[in-house]
């Protein structure tokens, strides 16, 4: 059965502007209904949020060779991310520069060239325009005038980002506070073991606002709760972190930075869409990893020389997270497909060196976060569904479970002000 969302009729720019408003004396609460099915504020999402912030489009194992591409396509966007002869990789929008028709349409491949399928125009593998047929009648038209428009691009550990605002902050300033945390892993010469789109009928702040807390680990993800400590208060777990914290410089042989809290997501974020984020919490006792049983799935990754009962919370810009295991990690993107569908994109990375078959089991390697998501899509589904009822009225969000809701909360609604 398909569900079908109403919009608002009685909607325009001044309505939702006040609705903003209004909430903002409102903090400490869920967002009311009219926010998930206004046209005018989901345009207004896109145009604010996801078009000027920094976000994970790939990584850099998927364009291994000269003339490899992939595609991120957002709302009515399209970027392609492509590595150009001389090995640098460039991002550029998926626009002719003369009538505006798609110069890429595979979601990936190989190519020598770009050539616009509606007029010829062709381009080379950065962007540059090399042929504009006849167009030399123009007296003062130059190919140099015309490449494919860039967008702002980032590799960090092997990760690349994107901004479609050509004049965005730069993201490697931030990224370099991670170096101590995220660095060990070395993603950079990692393997991409598996990735899946997860598709869920729900506006993409549904899905954000499940990711941010884990007030519902206990009731909704059974398999995550008896592996996972985040599923309990604070003062409940307080010391199993410690310990983790006080063992890990021996058992993994990093330094005390591996354990470092960083906390400059959303409204302490220092520059718009750069946020970043990292917290290393405990797993229970006689608990390893994120697997079924929590034991060792694969070898371990990077520089880390032992399983120190932890894991690693991260977040690159606001909607980019990982979880990141001694032996593997998982990634996340969601991206808006529609006011009423987001795509959650999982990544599953294990060291490069590892062998399918012999060194880790796929199916294994993804069951815990595959049931995970799958189980989050649910409950995200039924949430969106009683939310958007005409009688719903928002809550009071948990001080400590959701407190990343409401930061983030805060923010949008500062970022979509008028």
């Amino acid at each position: 059965m398909t569900t079908v969302f109403a919009t608002d009729q009685d909607d325009s720019t001044s309505v939702a502007n006040d609705m903003i408003e209004q909430q903002k004396s409102k903090q400490g609460t869920s967002l009311p209904t009219y926010f998930y099915k206004s046209d005018v504020i989901y345009k207004r999402e896109l145009k604010k949020l996801f078009f000027n912030s920094w976000i994970y489009t790939g990584h850099i194992s998927q364009i291994p060779n000269t003339g490899d591409y992939f595609l991120c396509n957002m709302g009515n966007d399209s970027a392609i991310i492509c590595r150009h002869q001389d090995n640098s990789v460039h991002a550029f929008l998926n626009v002719c520069r003369h009538r505006g028709a798609r110069v890429a349409e595979e979601q990936c491949g190989n190519k020598k060239s770009f050539v616009c399928p509606y007029h010829g125009w062709t381009y080379d593998t950065d962007g540059t325009l090399k042929r504009a047929r006849d167009m030399d009648m123009l007296s003062d038209f130059s190919c140099e005038h015309y490449p494919l428009k860039p967008i702002s691009l980032h590799i960090f550990h092997g990760m690349i980002f994107i901004n479609f605002n050509a004049d965005a902050p730069d993201l490697a300033k931030h990224t370099a506070q991670l170096e101590s945390t995220l660095g060990p892993y070395r993603l950079e010469h990692a393997k991409v073991a598996d990735s899946e789109t997860y598709t869920v009928a729900a506006n993409w702040k549904f899905v954000i606002e499940n990711y941010l807390e884990c007030y519902h680990c206990a009731t909704s993800h059974r398999q995550y709760a008896k592996i996972h400590t985040l599923r309990e208060k604070w003062e409940n777990v307080k010391q199993r972190v410690a310990d983790v914290h006080k063992n890990s410089p021996a058992i993994t042989g990093l330094g005390t930075e591996f354990c470092e809290t960083i906390s400059k997501e959303y409204t302490d974020s220092e520059e718009f869409g750069c946020d970043i984020w990292h917290d290393r919490y405990g797993l229970y006792e006689g608990y390893l990893t994120g697997s079924q049983d929590g034991q060792p799935l694969a070898p371990l990754m990077g520089d880390i020389g032992g399983f120190d009962g932890g894991a690693g919370d991260f977040q690159i810009g606001p909607f980019t997270f990982m979880l990141n295991y001694c032996d593997h990690a998982v990634l996340y993107r969601f991206i808006p497909r529609g006011q009423h569908k987001t795509d959650m994109d999982v990544v599953w990375f294990v060291n490069g060196d590892a062998v399918e078959g012999k060194d880790y089991d796929k199916e294994k390697l993804t069951a815990l976060w595959h049931d995970t998501t799958m189980e989050d899509a649910y409950i995200i589904s039924r949430n969106a569904e009683g939310a958007l009822s005409d009688y719903y009225e928002p809550g009071p969000l948990h001080p400590e479970f959701e407190e990343l809701d409401m930061k983030f909360l805060q923010w949008y609604l500062n970022s979509m002000s008028a």
